[in-house]
């Protein structure tokens, strides 16, 4: 277990990098140890980040902009927008303010609830761009590709769901909620592709398309079945190698599904600076450091406004959009988003990624604030 009593609990270290948790290794990263993690006694704000050799670009915050970044990160610390863990703020490929305040470090991998689904939807594109999809496979149905899934017991309908529409979340799956109680009891008979049989075998008869959206496990979990099916190896290796791997993202956590495969939902853990490695490529077309790691083609249908909900909230592959107003300017805004305030939001006409983290009850504040501070800080 990870030695909380060495943890650094002051803001800035004598060598001007950021609070980082002593002694860790992979075994000690989890949602539950993470709540263990002190509060830090200070925070660790820094206007011109270090560069630490990770791939990411470092510059520094102009003096005009500076005022207005370090009040905003004041008021952060001063808990005024929630348990805020993590501040990065990056324009023009980037990063020029970095900052840390209660249970944050540099080091320290966070839990990331449903941007475990954004990352889901770039390692379908990792495949894509190796060869082994293709983007007309998007639109074949989900049990094409599931060749252990006994057909005779799906529900009606179930072999019409395509890949397209399981990261859209509209697969039309449906499931008392008791029964999926009593399923979740024996995890042992959801191992593997028996974990799709269940959602495909016990859900109500599937809609014809177009179907409702509706936010839920079962559609990323499909996702992340698929990925294991046409991958070499295993899904878990392929992330590892084909995607964490390319862009230098080595300390990190992912969670075991009951099926066996990696979390798609939710369960992964990152460090603030590697989800600004996830902002940086979606925003650059795919490319990471000049290498194309996911087909541009997929980075705009992923990110694409293909449901839009009554709030004007709009939905792709997994990832969010929405527009976001600042004064009497209307920005586009592509974000991952996560339970308890995790977000990658990403301003492409302006070339602005913030990375947020939190542990809030809720998702906080910040989805919307935070561009409505950070713009008109940085935005002259």
């Amino acid at each position: 277990m990870l030695p909380l009593l060495c943890m650094s609990l002051h803001a800035k270290e004598s060598n001007g990098l950021a609070p980082e948790v002593t002694d860790l290794n992979a075994a000690d990263v989890s949602y539950a140890k993470e709540k263990e993690i002190p509060d830090l006694k200070h925070p660790f704000i820094s206007v011109a980040p270090k560069d630490r050799n990770d791939g990411i670009l470092v510059g520094k915050l102009d003096a005009s902009s500076e005022t207005a970044i370090r009040l905003f990160a004041k008021e952060i610390f001063e808990g005024a927008h929630g348990e805020v863990d993590s501040l990065l703020i990056a324009r023009n490929g980037e990063l020029l303010f970095e900052s840390y305040y209660r249970r944050g470090r540099a080091n320290y991998p966070h839990y990331q609830m449903s941007i475990t689904k954004s990352y889901t939807a770039m390692a379908i594109g990792r495949a894509i761009q190796l060869g082994y999809l293709t983007m007309d496979d998007l639109d074949k149905p989900v049990v094409d590709f599931l060749k252990e899934l006994d057909r005779s017991k799906l529900v009606p309908g179930a072999e019409k769901i395509t890949l397209a529409e399981a990261m859209n979340m509209r697969s039309g799956i449906r499931i008392d909620k008791e029964l999926a109680k009593q399923l979740m009891k024996q995890p042992g008979q959801l191992k593997g592709q028996r974990q799709i049989q269940a959602y495909l075998e016990h859900s109500a008869p599937i809609p014809d398309t177009p179907r409702e959206f509706k936010y839920q496990g079962s559609d990323p979990s499909m996702t992340m079945q698929v990925l294991n099916t046409v991958v070499p190896g295993s899904a878990q290796e392929f992330i590892k190698t084909e995607l964490l791997g390319k862009m230098d993202i080595t300390n990190y956590g992912w969670q075991d599904d009951v099926s066996g495969l990696p979390k798609s939902a939710a369960g992964s853990s990152m460090r603030s600076r590697d989800m600004l490695k996830w902002g940086l490529m979606v925003i650059n077309q795919g490319k990471w450091n000049g290498v194309q790691l996911i087909p541009s083609e997929f980075i705009e249908r992923a990110t694409d406004r293909i449901h839009t909900n009554p709030q004007g909230t709009s939905y792709g592959y997994f990832w969010w959009r929405a527009d976001v107003t600042v004064g009497d300017k209307t920005y586009d805004c592509k974000s991952g988003r996560g339970a308890g305030g995790q977000f990658i939001l990403m301003l492409p006409e302006v070339d602005l990624i913030a990375v947020i983290t939190s542990h809030n009850k809720g998702m906080g504040k910040l989805l919307t604030t935070a561009p409505a501070r950070i713009i008109p800080g940085l935005i002259k």
